[in-house]
């Protein structure tokens, strides 16, 4: 018999913990420790599962972004190999709570291959249970990581693009205009220039829900809710004028990202997709970054080769799951 109960105070953030894998159960302990800190979740949001005989024997924790109120996805699940009815209890008590905070869908996304933090081993199994549970594949993403150099001295900053020797410099044939100076509806234009024939499934999906402008307002305030300065947040302009590139870098809760970037139709081609990103990347180191992480669509070939013309390694591949509540 499994019971699915929130954890005690005494159980965080430890959670389940695996006798023959301190490896794992640090980077968990400390994950949790930071989400916590981070109001990226609640004790009560922090659910376990125990047998007949009062072992825990599965975790899954609600997860939203810092401070706000409904869930939006789940972390830190698991379940024993041998027990699918485990994993199965622990992602509809999930769902219960989130649904009676108001969420009405949740996400979890699974890495591969398994590593830090949450350490997502077997994800064929992982994905079976996901899928047993009323989860269906929205995305098949591709992560990236870079960790620039830094400079004698250390970057130090707020914005702008001091401070970045060793990356490569910005495409001279692009000029920026932020945030700060041009407000929102000129981002959001282009967004929605954009999204008319995004290879992003998420996104795609989203055009086909809401339409190509209110996908793109959807994108701008979804993005918008990350750490960033409105001096970060850029649009790159063609020596015609037009606008080339938009480039949103932002810090999530774990560590700074590119965010999103793209490039206009018209501008395609001409090597600028490489460009923003490393606009991106710039900006991100000039504030302190040492890490930096993008992703994309595996269907987006292009913004792949970006990355990879920018220095970023491909490190993982991410499968994004949704349950509708």
């Amino acid at each position: 018999m499994t019971f699915v109960r929130p954890a005690r105070p005494d159980e965080l953030p430890a959670l389940v913990e695996h006798p023959d894998d301190p490896e794992r159960n640090a980077a968990t302990r400390a994950y949790l420790t930071q989400l916590l800190d981070n109001a990226c979740t609640r004790p009560e949001w922090c659910l376990v599962a125990e047998d007949g005989d009062g072992q825990l024997t599965g975790s899954v924790v609600l997860w939203t972004m810092p401070g706000h109120e409904v869930p939006l996805a789940v972390v830190l699940f698991e379940a024993p190999a041998d027990s699918p009815e485990t994993g199965s209890a622990l992602l509809d008590a999930a769902a219960a709570t989130a649904g009676e905070l108001g969420a009405t869908e949740l996400e979890h996304v699974v890495d591969s291959p398994a590593q830090a933090p949450q350490f997502q081993r077997n994800p064929e199994r992982r994905g079976e249970l996901l899928r047993r549970s009323g989860y269906a594949v929205i995305r098949d993403g591709r992560r990236f990581s870079l960790r620039p150099p830094v400079e004698a001295g250390g970057t130090g900053g707020t914005g702008g693009t001091g401070g970045t020797g060793g990356l490569p410099a910005d495409d001279p044939r692009l000029t920026f205009r932020s945030l700060a100076e041009l407000g929102p509806e000129p981002f959001v234009a282009v967004l929605a220039e954009l999204l008319v024939d995004t290879a992003d499934a998420r996104l795609a999906a989203d055009v086909q829900r809401h339409g190509a402008r209110r996908a793109a307002e959807l994108l701008f305030e979804e993005t918008a809710q990350l750490k960033h300065e409105p001096e970060w947040w850029e649009l790159g302009y063609d020596a015609d004028g037009t606008v080339a590139v938009i480039s949103l870098p932002a810090e999530n809760p774990s560590v700074p990202v590119i965010g999103f970037v793209g490039v206009a139709p018209a501008h395609r081609g001409k090597g600028y997709a490489a460009s923003v990103v490393i606009r991106g990347t710039r900006v991100l180191v000039a504030a302190g970054a040492t890490e930096i992480r993008g992703d994309c669509d595996a269907a987006n070939v292009a913004m792949a080769r970006a990355f990879e013309r920018a220095g970023y390694a491909n490190f993982a591949d991410r499968l994004e799951f949704a349950r509708a509540l």
